[in-house]
């Protein structure tokens, strides 16, 4: 059974059901993350956030686990994501141009391995300074409002959240369909929710820069 199990992974099949199932789990996380950034607004010292985050710490081990696990799954589907473009291009070198504009292709399709290299980049340089930082006397919250109400840090982010709208916006539909739910009936409800997700999770992680840098690092939910 583990056998053909690998022999599966190892098929060209396998490899795309594998980075979309990768997909659809980094979506639930992103969708869980942007939940927990929300407790930003929910008073003006910060105090709830930093009661999730403390929250979060006192997992421990289980945090950690969960922390290895997402590196995993980044890795595995950005690995995939690799291997699937280079197979594409060599498999039409010759033709990859002519056929870019035609068919179902969209400006988010075409930009894929653009839009997730940008995403990865900001990725490792957001775990970095969070990481590296101390915020033990001030609170995460207060770091948060300091990060991000800076003109170059809120700039990054903000971009790097319509990097990840951009990239979102096909990578559900993509998928889902990879999966075989490609029946013509639901297409067009699972297009809607792909593009209402990316829109929402791109949207409530970039309101925090614009806040901030519209008030200039002052709590705007005073």
């Amino acid at each position: 059974m583990f056998s053909r199990f690998g022999a599966f992974l190892r098929s060209s099949i396998g490899k795309k059901s594998l980075m979309a199932v990768t997909g659809l789990l980094l979506i639930l996380f992103l969708i869980a993350h942007v939940v927990g950034n929300l407790t930003l607004y929910a008073d003006s010292d910060g105090a709830k956030f930093n009661a999730y985050a403390a929250q979060l710490e006192a997992l421990g081990p289980v945090k950690l686990l969960a922390e290895l696990g997402l590196v995993l799954l980044f890795g595995v589907h950005i690995a995939l994501g690799m291997r699937a473009i280079l197979e594409n291009r060599e498999a039409r070198p010759s033709r990859y141009k002519d056929l870019a504009p035609k068919g179902n292709r969209t400006f988010a399709s075409m930009t894929m391995s653009i839009t997730g290299l940008v995403v990865l980049v900001f990725l490792v340089i957001h775990i970095i300074d969070f990481r590296m930082a101390d915020f033990s006397e001030q609170g995460l919250a207060a770091l948060v409002v300091e990060r991000l109400s800076s003109p170059v840090g809120g700039a990054i982010y903000f971009v790097s959240m319509a990097f990840l709208g951009v990239h979102l916006w096909h990578a559900f539909q993509s998928a889902i369909q990879t999966l075989g739910f490609r029946h013509p009936s639901y297409a067009p409800a699972i297009l809607v929710i792909g593009r209402v997700l990316a829109v929402a999770i791109a949207v409530l992680f970039a309101s925090f820069p614009v806040l901030l840098l519209a008030t200039g690092g002052q709590w705007p939910w005073n």
